[in-house]
C-alpha cells in the first residue's frame, strides 16, 4: 500500500480500533480473524485493535428455540447497542445468524473470504446410517426439515449452546447425533470432527460460513478502513443469499437454504423452501448476472408459486 495511503487511513483512530463481538468460543474465533486480516493488510501492531467481548440475549437463552423468545435480533441486539453509542466502532457477526432486515444506522462494511458451507453431522458416518429412531439435536428449522425429509422415523429434539457444550451433549448420551456448521468448527481446530453432509443433500443456511463486520452508516473512516479487507466474491454470494431471504420474508421459523456460487460476473444460485416437517419441498436455481439485484427476488417468487397453501403459509403468503 502507498504510504501516504496507509498515515491517511491511520490518521482517522487515534486510539484502538475497538471490534465488538459475542464472547463465545467461536464468536471470538471469528473476531480474532476480523483483526488479523485489518492488522496484516494495514501494517498495524497488534495493539491498535482491541476485541470487546459481550454475552448476548441468545447466549442466555439455552432451553428454547429462538424463534420463541425474539429470533436472530437475540443475536445482534448487545452487539447493536454499543455499536450505536459509540462502544466499539465495529461489530463481528456470523451472517447466518444475522436478521435480514438490519436498522438504517448499520451498514454490512465487510465480508471475509467466506469458509466451508456445508454442514457435518456429529453421531454417524451419514443420515442413512443413523439408528430407527435416533435422537437427532438441532436448533435449525432448515437441518430438522432436511433431515425429516430423508428420513421421516428420527426423532430430532432442540439442542441450545455454543459448540462445545453441544459436542458434550453427544458425548453424554443425552442425544445421539447433532448438526454442526464445518466452518464453526475449523474455525474452533475441529477439522476431524463430524462426517461432511453434501449439499446436494442438505443445502446450507442463507450466508453459512460467511463471516461479516458491521460498521455505523454513518462513519466514513472506519468503513473504508474495513471495505480493504472484504471478499468481493463472498459479498456477492452473501448479499444474493439475503435478497432471497429478504423476499421471501423468512424468519426463525421458516426452513430455508440458499447457497450461490460466483463465476466472474454470473451467479449461479440454488435454493429450497420446506415445510416444517420436511413432506414438502420446493427447490429452483438461477443463473444471472450479478448486477441484476432482482433475480434473487424472481427466484423466491418462482418457489412460491409451485408450494402448497400450507408451504406459502409458512412465509405469511
Amino acid at each position: 500500500m502507498n504510504e501516504d495511503v496507509k498515515k491517511e487511513i491511520l490518521a482517522g483512530l487515534d486510539r484502538p480500533l475497538r471490534i465488538g463481538t459475542r464472547q463465545s468460543p467461536l464468536a471470538l474465533a471469528q473476531a480474532r480473524m476480523a483483526a488479523n486480516a485489518l492488522l496484516s493488510f494495514h501494517g498495524w501492531r497488534p495493539d491498535q485493535v482491541e476485541l470487546v467481548p459481550m454475552i448476548a440475549s441468545g447466549d442466555k437463552i439455552v432451553d428454547r428455540s429462538l424463534a420463541e423468545v425474539g429470533g436472530k435480533a437475540l443475536w445482534t441486539k448487545e452487539l447493536d447497542r454499543a455499536l450505536g453509542t459509540g462502544e466499539i466502532d465495529c461489530a463481528v457477526h456470523s451472517m447466518k445468524d444475522v436478521e435480514t432486515i438490519r436498522p438504517g444506522e448499520f451498514i454490512l462494511a465487510a465480508l471475509l473470504d467466506r469458509a466451508d458451507v456445508h454442514d457435518r453431522l456429529i453421531g454417524a458416518e451419514s443420515i442413512d446410517a443413523l439408528a430407527e429412531r435416533a435422537i437427532v439435536g438441532t436448533a435449525s428449522p432448515r437441518r430438522k426439515a432436511q433431515l425429516l425429509r430423508q428420513r421421516g422415523d428420527l426423532d430430532v429434539r432442540l439442542i441450545r449452546g455454543n459448540v462445545q457444550t453441544r459436542l458434550q451433549k453427544i458425548e453424554d448420551g443425552d442425544y445421539d447425533a447433532t448438526l454442526l456448521a464445518a466452518a464453526g468448527l475449523n474455525r474452533l481446530d475441529m477439522e476431524d470432527v463430524g462426517s461432511e453432509i453434501s449439499d446436494e443433500v442438505m443445502l446450507p443456511a442463507p450466508a453459512q460460513g460467511a463471516v461479516g463486520i458491521e460498521a455505523r452508516t454513518n462513519d466514513g473512516h472506519v468503513r473504508r478502513l474495513l471495505r480493504a479487507i472484504s471478499s468481493v466474491s463472498t459479498f456477492r454470494a452473501v448479499t444474493v443469499e439475503r435478497l432471497f431471504l429478504e423476499r421471501l420474508t423468512a424468519d426463525c421459523h421458516s426452513p430455508v437454504a440458499a447457497l450461490a456460487a460466483i463465476d466472474g460476473r454470473t451467479v449461479h444460485l440454488r435454493a429450497e423452501i420446506l415445510l416444517p416437517d420436511g413432506t414438502e419441498s420446493v427447490d429452483g436455481q438461477s443463473n444471472f448476472d450479478s448486477g441484476d439485484v432482482a433475480a434473487p427476488g424472481i427466484l423466491a417468487d418462482k418457489l412460491l408459486g409451485q408450494a402448497s397453501a400450507a408451504l406459502k403459509a409458512i412465509f405469511g403468503r
